[in-house]
C-alpha cells in the first residue's frame, strides 16, 4: 500500500518509526563520552552513575570559628559554676572548616567563651588566650561536621539518566571526581528547503519568506540535549536536496528536512526519502502538522540515519519537534521523555475539530474566580505567535469532533501554575493600548492575556464568568451613551464597575496617497471601493452601522461589508496588502502599517470590570497604572488617543 500522503493515527506512525529504528540499531542509547567537570557539563545527561570516591567532608571539620575540645571536659558548666580549660592542653583554636584534633569531639563558638590571660583577666587576643572559661556544657559533636556528613565514600551521588544541574556539579566535585561520563550529544541536521526562503537579515521583497523554522528547530534540539547542525537553505531542486540530505545523513544522527512534505509540484521530500532510503510514513493524523514524513536514509558508509520530514508551516514544524524529535532524543540520551505538567481547565468557547485527527489546540490559561479557564488561540498552522502566546496545549483526540463551551479539558502547560495565578483575563474589544498595558503589567508581576471577540463578546464572557474585564466601546443609537445600556442588558445581575480607559479617533484606513480619493462613508457605496469590516458584535461594527443608518446607506451597497477581521491591525493589514481599499479603524493601526487615515468619529473606550475583580489584589497593579503619569504618557504617545479621563469611574452598577 502506498504511504504517500496517507494519514495514519499517531500511535501507528510512532510504532512504525520505532520498529524501523530498532531494525537499524538506532532505537536506544547512542553512546557516551568523558568530559571535564566544569560548567560545560551543565545540562548534559549522565551516561553512568556517579559513585563517591571520597567522603565529604573526608575528616571531622569545625563548623564554627572557635575552640576544639572534648565535650566531656565541659560537663557541669553553668553560669554560676563555669569550667576553665587550658589552651593547647584541653582546647585548640580552629577556624570554620579546619580539621579537628583526633582527641576533640566538639567546638565551642568563639563568641561563647571568655578568653583569659595568665592572670585570669580577659586576653588581648581572643584567638590566642592561655585559657578559656565556659558557662555552658556542650554535648559531643556540637558544631562539628563529622566525616561523611554530606557524602560517604562509595555511595550513589547521581544516577545515570540524570540531567546535570549547577548543584550537581558541586556534588560530583565534592565526591572526588574531576571528569564525568555523559551521553554523547545526538547530532541533528536541520535542512530548510524552498526557493522562496531568504536568510534572516536579508532585505525582504514581495514573495520572499524569512526562513526561521531552522532557528526554532535548532533551539528545540539544543534545549532537549542535542547538537543542532543548521544547513543553508536549499532551493526546490530535487537533485540538490538529495545531495544535501545524503551529506547530512552521513555526518549526523538525525535529519530534519523542513518543508516540501505536502503534495505540491515542488514538494520533493517524500521522493527524496524514496530515492535515498526507505519511506515509512507520509501523513500523520495530527493537526496542525499532518504531512509529516518518517523514513530512513542509507548512509554512504553503511547503516541508516532516521529522517523526519517536517512540515513548512511554523506551528506544524514546532509541534512536530515536540511530538517526534524530543522523545527520540530522550531515548538516545538515556533520559526520560519530557512530561509536561497537566492541569484541568474549562474551555471558554465551543470549538470544532477534525474527527479523524488528534487536534493540538493552543490555549491561554487563567484563573477567574475559582475556575481555571482555557481560551483557544488562533489555530492557523502558520501563526507562530499563537505558540508564543500559548500557555499550553489541549489535545482533542481522534473521534472527537469538538467540545462545547464549559467542557473540562486537560492542558499541557508551557508555563508554571504560579504564572497562571497572576494572569488577568481580558476578553472583549481589541485596542492597541492593551499591548502597552500588558508590557507595563509585566513589570508589576502580572500577565495580561487578551482575546479579541468584540465588545458584545466581552460582555457575554463576563456574564459567563470567563474574564476579569472586558474592553468595550458600544454606542447606543437611542441614547448616544457608550456601554451602559448594553451592560444593563447583558449583565443585569452582576455588580459592575465601568471605568474610563481612553478616548480614541476612529476613521477610514486607506492606502498611502489615498488613490481612490475616499473621504467619508458615502464613498463606500462606489462600486470600485472594496471595504473590510469588523466582526459582528465589535464596537467598531456597531459604530459603522449606526452612522450608515444615519446616512441612509444600506449595508448591501457596501462591497466587502461581510468581509470580517477581528482586530484593527488585521483591518490595516487587509488594506496594506491590497485585499481591500479601506476599512474602519483607529489611527494607530494606520500609522503602524504606513497607511493614510481619514478621521471620522471620536469615541470612548472603557473597561467593564465586575466589581469583585476591580477591588481585588490581582487588579491592584491595573488600578495603580491608571493613575501613573509615566504610563499615561506612554498611551498618550500613540496617535489618536487621549487619556485625560483614564481611571475615572463612570458608574458602579449593582
Amino acid at each position: 500500500m502506498s504511504v504517500y500522503l496517507h494519514d495514519i493515527p499517531l500511535p501507528e506512525a510512532q510504532q512504525r518509526f520505532t520498529q524501523a529504528l530498532a531494525g537499524a540499531g538506532m532505537d536506544g542509547f547512542l553512546g557516551k563520552e568523558e568530559i571535564p567537570l566544569d560548567e560545560q557539563a551543565l545540562g548534559r545527561v549522565l551516561a553512568e552513575p556517579v559513585w563517591a570516591r571520597l567522603s565529604s567532608p573526608h575528616y571531622h571539620a569545625a563548623a564554627m570559628d572557635g575552640f576544639a575540645l572534648r565535650a566531656e571536659a565541659t560537663a557541669g558548666a553553668s553560669p554560676t559554676r563555669p569550667v576553665t580549660l587550658q589552651v593547647s592542653e584541653q582546647a585548640v583554636y580552629v577556624d570554620t572548616g579546619d580539621p579537628l584534633p583526633d582527641w576533640a569531639n566538639a567546638v565551642v563558638p568563639i563568641e561563647n567563651v571568655e578568653a583569659l590571660d595568665d592572670h585570669g583577666m580577659p586576653a588581648s587576643d581572643p584567638r590566642h588566650p592561655l585559657s578559656i572559661r565556659l558557662r555552658e556544657a556542650l554535648p559531643p559533636w556540637t558544631h562539628v561536621r563529622p566525616m561523611g556528613e554530606d557524602i560517604v565514600a562509595t555511595e550513589l551521588v547521581l544516577p545515570a539518566g540524570h540531567i546535570l544541574r549547577p548543584v550537581d556539579l558541586g556534588a560530583i566535585a565534592a565526591s572526588g571526581h574531576t571528569s564525568v561520563w555523559v551521553a554523547r550529544l545526538p547530532r541533528v541536521a536541520i535542512l530548510p528547503t524552498g526557493t522562496e526562503l531568504i536568510p534572516i537579515g536579508q532585505p525582504v521583497r514581495r514573495g520572499d519568506i524569512i526562513e526561521y523554522n531552522s532557528l526554532v528547530l535548532a533551539a528545540q534540539v539544543r534545549s532537549w540535549g542535542g547538537e543542532a547542525v543548521r544547513f543553508p537553505i536549499t532551493p526546490d531542486n530535487f537533485e540538490q536536496i538529495c545531495q544535501q540530505v545524503q551529506k547530512a545523513a552521513d555526518t549526523c544522527d538525525l535529519v530534519l528536512l523542513n518543508a516540501g512534505s505536502s503534495a505540491g509540484s515542488e514538494d520533493f521530500s517524500a521522493r527524496v526519502v524514496e530515492q535515498l532510503g526507505t519511506l515509512l510514513v507520509h501523513g500523520v493524523a495530527v493537526r496542525p502538522g499532518h504531512p509529516v514524513i518518517l523514513g530512513l536514509i542509507r548512509r554512504s558508509q553503511g547503516g541508516w540515519t532516521p529522517m523526519i520530514g517536517v512540515p513548512g508551516y511554523p506551528v506544524s514544524a514546532a509541534l512536530t519537534g515536540e511530538i517526534f524529535v524530543e522523545p527520540l532524543l530522550a531515548r538516545w540520551l538515556g533520559r526520560r521523555p519530557a512530561e509536561p505538567l497537566e492541569i484541568e481547565a474549562r474551555i471558554t468557547r465551543k470549538v470544532t475539530s477534525p474527527a479523524g485527527d488528534d487536534d493540538y489546540m493552543r490555549v491561554v490559561v487563567g484563573k477567574v474566580g475559582d475556575r481555571v479557564l482555557a481560551a483557544p488561540l488562533s489555530r492557523g498552522a502558520g501563526v507562530i505567535t499563537s505558540l508564543v502566546r500559548a500557555d499550553g496545549i489541549v489535545i482533542l483526540p481522534r473521534g472527537v469532533q469538538g467540545v462545547e463551551a464549559g467542557t473540562p479539558v486537560k492542558v499541557r502547560l508551557y508555563r508554571s501554575p504560579a504564572e497562571v495565578e497572576q494572569t488577568i483575563f481580558a476578553i472583549g474589544s481589541h485596542d492597541l493600548t492593551l499591548d502597552v498595558l500588558a508590557q507595563a503589567l509585566a513589570s508589576r508581576k502580572r500577565r495580561l492575556v487578551s482575546a479579541n471577540v468584540g465588545s458584545l463578546g466581552g460582555l457575554v464572557a463576563l456574564r459567563r464568568g470567563e474574564a476579569h474585564l472586558a474592553g468595550s466601546h458600544l454606542l447606543d443609537p437611542q441614547t448616544g451613551e457608550f456601554n451602559l445600556p448594553y451592560i444593563r442588558q447583558y449583565l443585569p445581575e452582576t455588580p459592575v464597575t465601568l471605568v474610563e480607559w481612553v478616548g480614541r479617533i476612529q476613521g477610514l484606513l486607506v492606502k498611502k496617497g489615498n488613490p481612490l480619493q475616499i473621504h467619508g462613508l458615502e464613498d463606500l457605496t462606489r462600486p470600485e471601493v472594496r471595504f473590510v469590516n469588523r466582526q459582528r458584535g465589535a464596537g467598531t461594527r456597531v459604530l459603522l452601522d449606526y452612522h450608515l443608518e444615519r446616512l441612509g446607506i444600506d449595508p448591501a451597497q457596501v462591497q466587502g461589508y461581510d468581509q470580517e477581521e477581528y482586530t484593527h491591525l488585521a483591518v490595516a493589514a487587509a488594506v496594506a496588502s491590497g485585499r481591500a481599499d479601506c476599512g474602519l479603524g483607529v489611527m494607530a493601526a494606520a500609522q503602524a502599517l504606513d497607511l493614510d487615515f481619514i478621521p471620522l468619529f471620536t469615541e470612548r473606550y472603557q473597561l467593564v470590570i465586575p466589581t469583585v475583580y476591580y477591588e481585588s489584589e490581582l487588579l491592584r497593579p491595573l488600578r495603580d497604572l491608571m493613575q501613573d503619569e509615566t504610563f499615561r504618557r506612554s498611551v498618550q504617545g500613540l496617535p489618536g488617543y487621549t487619556v485625560e479621563n483614564m481611571g475615572q469611574i463612570v458608574a458602579q452598577l449593582l
